[in-house]
């Protein structure tokens, strides 16, 4: 987003390595592998060698999050959360006029809605794939944050907002308490916290994956 902007503003000089192949095809009939390969429609050694950077950055940090445990919270305890918290309160208010259920509800649609919205305008506005891998990475991450809170729905040991606990709190303040409970599902709150944390593991690897194909595809640009 960083460089998007900087270039906007202050165009690579001409002896910049860079590269334009053909523009990204705007028949009806392209398809979804055309589209989220596109490497853009110019490159430069800055952008390109920054974007592998940021790769093997968010590579490192991903999988550290994967190979920890649910119960040991590490999303939940990275800065990331301090992005994520915000849109998750914001979902709260968004949702409180449909109900008391989708007010709870809303507090995790709110953090996922964010990356995916991110995820449209970067891919269908801009035709940056990088950025919508990038994009895609954190939507997984959003369930890693996740899965401990729904993991913690029945102990309730999880320090919440405002530093309450969920054993200690009236009925409603702990989300995944609520809608379990209310959809009888309570029972099962560690293996859908597993499911969470699996879906967002394998959505991290992938986006990590199709990151490194458009990275690939734009150092292939430059030589």
């Amino acid at each position: 987003m960083v460089f998007e902007k900087y270039f906007k503003y202050h165009p690579p000089s001409k002896d910049c390595s860079t590269t334009s192949p053909k523009p990204i095809p705007q028949q009806s009939n392209i398809s979804i592998r055309e589209i989220l390969l596109y490497p853009g429609n110019k490159v430069d050694s800055l952008s390109v060698y920054s974007r592998a950077a940021l790769l093997i950055i968010i590579s490192i940090w991903g999988f550290s999050l994967i190979f920890y445990s649910i119960a040991s919270n590490a999303a939940g305890s990275s800065f990331l959360h301090l992005i994520n918290l915000p849109f998750h309160e914001a979902g709260h208010v968004i949702f409180r006029p449909f109900g008391e259920f989708m007010t709870s509800l809303g507090g995790t649609l709110g953090q996922l809605a964010i990356p995916l919205i991110c995820f449209y305008v970067f891919l269908i506005k801009q035709h940056n794939t990088f950025a919508s891998s990038i994009c895609a990475w954190w939507f997984g991450e959003n369930f890693l944050d996740i899965a401990p809170y729904i993991n913690d729905a029945r102990a309730g040991q999880l320090l919440l907002l405002g530093g309450n606990y969920g054993h200690s709190s009236p009925y409603g303040f702990h989300d995944w308490e609520y809608l379990l409970t209310e959809t009888g599902l309570l029972q099962y709150d560690q293996a859908i916290a597993v499911g969470a944390h699996f879906l967002g593991s394998t959505i991290m690897i992938s986006s990590i994956i199709w990151g490194a194909i458009i990275v690939f595809k734009q150092f292939k640009m430059l030589s």
